[in-house]
This record gives structure tokens, sequence and C-alpha cells, in this order.
């Protein structure tokens, strides 16, 4: 069925392109997808293109890749460009999801129905850039997605409708970003057709009540703090996973953890976090403030993710060895 609504998409990784795969195949007409500019990666560095400008360009989609789209930002005239070409495009709404720039109130003004972000969270609860991460790292029993009527503030529009999911304790980011992208991607184009039915789409503020932020996952929290209980490095550990991926260092060397599970009844050496209490070919087990973590999967410096079986293969780790903790740059006992 072809849909005469008109939706301009903004959105930048995979969860992005989920959406607007999604769009794209309900018939919605998209005249323009924005998206930020290649960004270097690989080992070659090479500028690669987002998820979303694939997907757009392998469907014939126009893209614009503005740098900023502020006017009183570093990029002023790139901006304006940017700020003209959506005033010159026909459409009813914008959809924003994980797009990465600021949308000034002189954008989200342009189209007559605003816009609408896809966030990865029930707000007001993970405003901010890592929603997917934060809830599994605080141990939250459920998650979803929340569609929005954006404002110029940081995720803090009136909320149009939301869907929920339970948070497996086997979750990690990868796993529930994959579930949430497909939720969003459902509930944004049922939102669109009941835009397109009824012209508008009834939306109510967010409470005041439960609000936390989201911070960008910065690469000094990967590593592992062996002093905090183990049910929280696990949690850790599942969160991080794909990015950055939680660490510990032994004897100087920086291990990638990507797989642990909390346990008890082990003691370590004096007690102290970070021993190597057993190591077999079921798992590693690292005393913890309390508790202490079975490591199932793990990846050397130069190596790649292994179970624990393959990876005792080609490193060498035994009973006793100590994990670094925070001030103690040995890693080795």
């Amino acid at each position: 069925m072809t849909q005469s609504l008109r939706v301009v998409f903004a959105g930048t990784p995979e969860f992005a392109a989920t959406a607007l795969a999604a769009i794209h195949a309900a018939g919605f007409h998209v005249p323009l997808v924005l998206t930020q500019p290649d960004r270097p990666a690989g080992r070659g560095m090479k500028l690669t293109a987002s998820p979303v400008k694939r997907f757009a360009l392998e469907h014939d989609l126009a893209v614009a890749q503005p740098t900023s789209l502020r006017r009183a930002g570093k990029y002023p005239q790139e901006a304006a460009d940017a700020i003209e070409l959506l005033r010159a495009t026909p459409h009813d709404v914008m959809v924003v999801a994980a797009y990465g720039l600021i949308l000034p109130q002189e954008v989200l003004d342009i189209p007559r129905h605003g816009a609408i972000n896809i966030h990865a969270s029930l707000l007001p609860r993970w405003r901010g850039a890592a929603p997917i991460h934060r809830a599994i790292e605080a141990g939250d029993a459920e998650t979803g997605i929340t569609l929005m009527q954006m404002d110029a503030g940081l995720d803090t529009g009136a909320m149009i409708r939301e869907a929920r999911t339970p948070i497996a304790s086997d979750d990690t980011t990868a796993t529930l970003h994959d579930r949430l992208a497909a939720m969003g991607a459902e509930l944004i184009v049922g939102a669109l057709r009941d835009l397109e039915r009824d012209g508008s789409l009834p939306s109510k503020p967010q409470p005041e009540e439960g609000t936390t932020y989201a911070e960008k996952i910065a690469k000094h929290e990967a590593a592992l703090d062996w002093r905090r209980p183990a049910e929280e490095l696990a949690r850790q550990v599942r969160a991080f996973d794909p990015f950055p991926g939680a660490v510990g260092t032994v004897d100087h060397a920086a291990i990638k953890i990507w797989a642990a599970q909390p346990v008890s009844g082990v003691t370590g050496k004096s007690g102290e976090p970070g021993v190597i209490a057993e190591v077999s070919a079921d798992g590693i087990v690292v005393t913890c403030g309390s508790g202490a973590l079975k490591l199932t999967q793990l990846q050397k410096p130069g190596g790649k993710r292994l179970p624990v079986r393959e990876f005792l293969a080609g490193a060498s780790l035994s009973k006793g060895q100590r994990f670094a903790v925070q001030g103690d740059e040995r890693g080795l006992e």
C-alpha cells in the first residue's frame, strides 16, 4: 500500500537502520535521509558509511551528511545549508533514531508534525547516549522503547507510546540492542500509520520522578574493579558487550572478558580481590569484593574471542595469579 505521509529520517547506526528499513518497507515516502558523515573504521581506518547511509543508497534515497545542524556551532554554513535543504524538502514529519547530532528548535519546527524520536529506554529513565548499556549495568528488570515528541531538551519531550521487554539474565547490550531495534521499528511504523489516519498522535509529558541519565560509555570504564561484588561485575561484562568489552589485567596483559557468571562459596588468597581461585575448562574463577566471578569467554591481546577451554590452550593462567586492581599495576601476586 502506498502511503502519503512524507517522512524525513535522521539516524546513523544499525539501530536506526532497522527503523528506516521498516518505514521504507511499510510504503512511506522518505524524501531525505540525514546521517552523520563517513567515519574512519577498521584496521585500515578507511572512511566508512554508516548503516543508515548504506541502506539509503541501496534503496535510492537521497542522503545528506551535515557535520552540524546548529547555526551557532563550529560549522555555521554547513548547518545553514542543511536547514535550507530541509526547508526545501517537502515532508510531514521527521523520525529520529540514534542520529548523534543535536537538533535545534529551528529544525524541529520545520515538519508540520514535528520530530518523533525512537529512544531505547522507558523514559524518563535513561535519557541520554547509552540507555541499553546503562540499563543492563544497573541491573534493571526491564527496559523498552519510548516514542517521544522531540523538544530542544535532552530526551525530555512528551511521550507518544512505549513498548516493554524484560532484561534476561544472559542479555548483553548486543542481544538487547537487536531486540529493541526490532521493537522500535514496529512501534514507529504503527505510530506513523496512526498519524496518517488520524492527523495527530496523543502524547503525555514525562513524569518528573524517576529521571536518570545514561552517560556515553567511556573506554576507561572497561576495566573491572575486582573489589566490587561479583554480581555487579557480571552485569558490567554483559553491558560492555560488544563495546568496549570488559577488561582485566594480569601479568601486564589486558585480557578482554566477554562472558562471566557470579559464583559463591569461593575464597581467594587472604581474601584479596582479583585472585584466581580456580582454573578449569569450565571457567576461570576470580575472587571479588563479595563472591567470585567465573570467566567463560575471553580474548587475549591480538586474539579472538574464545570459550575458556580454547583460551587456556594458548594462554598461561594458574591458580593464585592475581588480576590487577585500581592502584595496583603489578597484575601478578
